[in-house]
């Protein structure tokens, strides 16, 4: 019997140690991103916009300008900027 007491002991001991240690792992971890946060923020990266529509979809004569300016911000939108229109044809 004192080796079962013995033993649940030790258990209860090393699981509330475990547990403490955990706890303090993630307090740790919980402060250390805040303060990356706060004073390493993430960087804003500002996108350009065109000024004008590319000269390969200007040229397009038989499409309208309207539908030319439709496809070209469809396309922004669609890639989130990193799309550039170079030709645009009728099928």
């Amino acid at each position: 019997m004192e080796n079962i007491e013995t033993g649940l002991l030790l258990m209860v001991v090393g699981m509330t140690t475990v547990f403490a240690i955990l706890l303090i792992v993630i307090n740790l971890g919980k402060g250390l991103i805040t303060l990356v946060n706060k004073y390493a923020p993430e960087e804003i990266v500002v996108k350009k916009q065109p000024a004008t529509q590319p000269a390969a979809a200007a040229q397009a004569g038989s499409i309208s300008g309207k539908t030319t300016a439709a496809i070209i911000s469809a396309i922004s939108v669609a890639t989130g900027g990193q799309g550039k229109v170079t030709k645009i044809e009728k099928i």
